[in-house]
């Protein structure tokens, strides 16, 4: 897809949404908030090229809510890129995820960027690791978009940040991911999801971002599980043809009513 700079690209993460748009998450209604957040999205002065939707997108991991998720976003008209995160079922996401905006690619290219989309659950566990065939597929990706600049996307962190429980759920193999990026300088932006909070990072000219979820927060530093008063919100990015690159947070006035007292979710 053609389209002179910059790229308009919105990042929505961990949107947690079950079958029931009735439920609440830790007294938050993630149907509601991912309502509140596209909302605001469309209210942008430009619409995103591009969504694009980096896991836990339903919380109960059933055919229904991703169901909803679609509903929501396809009448919005721009092309949807996701992957899985640890609360996904990819199989389920693959089977309903049929509209047309909906894109299934992880290796696509718009305007002079290259997007490289990594799925790094692990059925069953929380914490997240590449497999050996996702790191050789993305080595071979890397050479054959070169010198593109590129932008890749995963659900875990590869990186501590600095909160003692959620360091142990994250990225368990960042150095085979590192060793991989060091090779290719054309990487500019790794983004993530995950951790409920916004993060940056830079590493070898890499920079590495969070994004608020679009339902709770979590609190930043924290040894232990603990929400956040922080509002729900989406990452923007504007994305120059020669690399370089513009972003900021957007977080939407909501009401809720948070669980302070939940020790997980």
């Amino acid at each position: 897809m053609e389209k002179t700079s910059p790229l308009l690209i919105a990042q929505l993460s961990d949107l947690h949404l079950f079958a029931n748009p009735d439920r609440d998450l830790l007294g938050l209604n993630t149907f509601s908030s991912l309502e509140a957040v596209l909302q605001k999205l469309k209210r942008l002065p430009v619409l995103p090229d591009q969504l694009l939707l980096t896991g836990d997108l339903a919380q109960d991991e059933t055919h229904v809510a991703y169901q909803q998720i679609q509903a929501l976003i396809a009448p919005l008209q721009i092309p949807t890129y996701w992957l899985p995160g640890n609360h996904d079922h990819l199989p389920t996401m693959k089977a309903t995820f049929t509209e047309p905006i909906f894109q299934a690619h992880k290796s696509y290219q718009m305007g002079n960027w290259h997007f490289l989309l990594l799925d790094s659950s692990v059925p069953g566990k929380v914490y997240g690791e590449l497999s050996v065939e996702s790191l050789n597929w993305l080595n071979q990706e890397l050479e054959q978009c070169d010198p593109h600049p590129t932008l890749i996307a995963l659900h875990h962190p590869p990186f501590s940040i600095k909160s003692d429980w959620l360091d142990q759920i994250g990225l368990q193999n960042s150095g085979d991911l590192f060793v991989i990026l060091d090779r290719h300088p054309h990487v500019k932006l790794v983004v993530f999801g995950h951790i409920h909070q916004q993060f940056e990072h830079q590493r070898h000219n890499i920079h590495y971002l969070s994004t608020p979820s679009t339902c709770i927060q979590f609190a930043p530093h924290s040894k232990t599980f603990a929400l956040d008063q922080a509002q729900p919100g989406f990452r923007l990015f504007q994305l120059q043809g020669d690399g370089s690159f513009e972003t900021e947070i957007h977080r939407v006035m909501f009401s809720q009513t948070l669980d302070f007292s939940a020790k997980g979710y």
